[in-house]
């Protein structure tokens, strides 16, 4: 998830005209939160975390005040609340208030590109407010639905149907469900969920939807995502220095998906395309420094910059390079294969040598060429290498270069460093 909470999530339902409860961001004066007590008989303080992670309310990270006293001490303890993810530690960035929503019927509803039906899901259920896994089948619906036409006011409506949900909320869900598809779709995103929404009863005693958790991620490679002019950072979590680098060069064209795996590792793998990173991040395992996809036709420019990010970060602890990719049908070999080796041949020529091995795998259109550029500057670092062509299949391609890392680990490295003029522990 990129987005998560309220805070940007009332804006962008907006944009649909959703009803959302009422935010106020951790710049909210004193006055501003006891009015909001005042209209709402309390508020929920909710720390800001990048990202949508974990069950925060679980944790207890969620506070709830009818009082300014309790708002403010509530803001003081999860203003900068930390919270673990596995080895990871999330560091909140703020306190969002939101106005209470007094209601009897909490929904769940999320859409999601979903690869099973290769198309759009609605999932659907009037027992929201929790996690849905904890749900009873029977209780929670999963729709596909077409693309092409959209989420229509008739696919909720059997849905509900199906369900037995209470005849008061049907028709109040039919009128809005359908405008989260136009936010979901015109805005280039590839998940949106809401949990809960409430349904608030009005001043004429009918009910409306308004939605009190938001999240939400990005297809950053779609357009239509720089139409919401979001900010930069709202799409990094808790990213290192390098990991940071990487994600900047967002701005240009191509992918830059990367995502550090093991800091300590010894095989620095540059990856070309989803199924190759899969393979590769599976099969290396620890071995493996970052796991990566920098395909989508990069020029020059971007991958200059894209390896020589990776060289200056990884290249010393690294035994091998391993550049990898699947058959490409659009991206340029030679132009990727010669900043790549440009870039290499910029480090060694500013930085000095290092003991490495490197291991290319590729196939496309002027790759022939490609691998000539990268084979002449290896030449020239005097660096021992293993070039395969498309039709070497990935699978051996990632065995040779595991092996290449346990011949450097077993006195290779020592023989390179020998080779290059090092000496023998570089």
């Amino acid at each position: 998830m990129n987005v998560s909470g309220m805070l940007y999530g009332a804006q962008l339902l907006k944009i649909v005209d959703f009803p959302a409860s009422e935010v106020l961001g951790p710049e909210a004066g004193e006055n501003e939160i006891h009015s909001m007590i005042d209209r709402y008989g309390s508020v929920f303080v909710k720390p800001i975390f990048k990202g949508g992670i974990g069950k925060k309310g679980k944790s207890g990270l969620i506070g709830r005040a009818k009082d300014l006293k309790s708002a403010l001490a509530e803001k003081e303890r999860l203003y900068f609340a930390e919270y673990k993810v596995g080895e990871v530690t999330y560091k909140s960035r703020g306190v969002t208030f939101e106005g209470a929503v007094p209601s009897e019927y909490e929904i769940y509803f999320s859409i999601t590109d979903s690869t099973r039906y290769r198309a759009p899901v609605m999932t659907l259920t009037h027992h929201g407010g929790m996690d849905i896994e904890e749900l009873d089948k029977t209780q929670i619906i999963e729709v596909p639905f077409d693309p092409l036409t959209g989420l229509k006011s008739f696919v909720i409506s059997n849905a509900l149907s199906d369900l037995g949900a209470p005849r008061e909320i049907v028709s109040p869900l039919v009128q809005h469900l359908p405008k989260l598809w136009d936010l979901f779709h015109h805005y280039g995103m590839s998940t949106l969920e809401l949990n809960p929404i409430r349904m608030r009863e009005t001043k004429t005693g009918s009910l409306m939807p308004v939605a009190c958790d938001f999240k939400c991620g990005f297809d950053r490679d779609d357009p239509r995502v720089g139409r919401l002019n979001l900010p930069d950072d709202l799409f990094i979590t808790e990213a290192n220095d390098f990991e940071h680098e990487i994600n900047n060069l967002r701005t240009y064209q191509g992918q830059s998906d990367v995502y550090v795996i093991n800091d300590k590792g010894t095989i620095l793998a540059p990856t070309f395309g989803g199924g190759a990173n899969s393979l590769v991040t599976e099969v290396l395992g620890n071995d493996a420094i970052i796991s990566s996809d920098f395909g989508g036709n990069p020029p020059y420019e971007k991958m200059y910059d894209v390896m020589r990010i990776c060289l200056k970060y990884y290249l010393k602890q690294s035994n091998v390079l391993f550049i990898i990719g699947g058959k490409a049908n659009n991206t340029d070999i030679f132009v990727t294969f010669r900043a790549m080796a440009d870039a290499l041949r910029d480090y060694y020529s500013e930085r000095g040598p290092t003991p490495l091995y490197v291991v290319i795998g590729r196939g496309g259109p002027n790759v022939i060429r490609g691998m000539g550029v990268f084979k002449d500057v290896l030449d020239s670092l005097r660096l021992p290498y293993k070039i395969f062509g498309f039709d070497s299949a990935m699978t051996d391609v990632v065995n040779y270069a595991q092996e290449a890392n346990r011949w450097m680990k077993n006195g290779g490295r020592a023989e390179v460093a020998k080779l290059l003029g090092l000496p023998a522990d570089a």
